[in-house]
């Protein structure tokens, strides 16, 4: 694991501290999170039940346009344009993107990173393709941090609440209901880990 640039576990019970590490450590690594997290911070109060998690990420992830993993060009009579994908792992995202736009029956893959669409105005087709936004790792990410933190937090703390902002994510759960001054205090952590920058 690439060392981070500040990793904090703070807790009230200091004897569970390098367990909690060890477990993050384990869940970042697990998840592949090693390149994408620049600096977290975690604080456990087990007498409130609560867990926060502060994050910076290492960098932006700009969406992925078709234009960046394929080629478009009019096959020899006109009636279709062809797209030949280089990066094959986002075909699939790829034809639901082509399937949305120009409905299934018009999007055919003869062969695996081979695709033709068929459409009344194929020059228009061919100029818009390049565009569509085959992959928003921004999204996924989202996902994955969220997953990433519920996998982190004690049992039974079903209560959640996070956030991301332009690689800046904040998680808070508990047992009780959420309390607006637990989210603020995430803030503040997650303003400590920024405030260098």
């Amino acid at each position: 694991m690439e060392p981070l640039e500040t990793f904090i576990v703070e807790t009230t019970e200091p004897s569970e501290a390098k367990a909690y590490e060890s477990i993050l450590k384990d869940i970042i690594s697990e998840l592949a999170f090693v390149r994408t997290i620049g600096r977290i911070k975690v604080r456990i109060r087990p007498e409130e039940s609560l867990f926060m998690m502060a994050m910076v990420l290492r960098s932006g992830l700009p969406p992925i346009k078709a234009k960046e993993i394929s080629e478009t060009e009019l096959d020899r009579p006109g009636s279709k344009v062809l797209i030949t994908v280089t990066d094959e792992k986002t075909i699939p995202q790829f034809l639901e993107k082509l399937w949305e736009q120009f409905g299934r029956h018009n999007v055919i893959q003869p062969q695996r990173n081979l695709i033709e669409v068929i459409s009344d105005d194929l020059e228009g087709a061919e100029e818009s393709i390049g565009d569509i936004v085959v992959d928003d790792p921004e999204k996924s990410l989202r996902e994955r941090l969220a997953d990433m933190a519920i996998r982190s937090t004690p049992e039974g703390f079903r209560i959640r609440y996070h956030s991301l902002d332009n690689g800046r994510f904040i998680f808070v759960a508990s047992e009780d209901t959420m309390q607006q001054e637990w989210i603020d205090e995430a803030g503040v952590m997650l303003e400590d880990l920024t405030g260098d920058e």
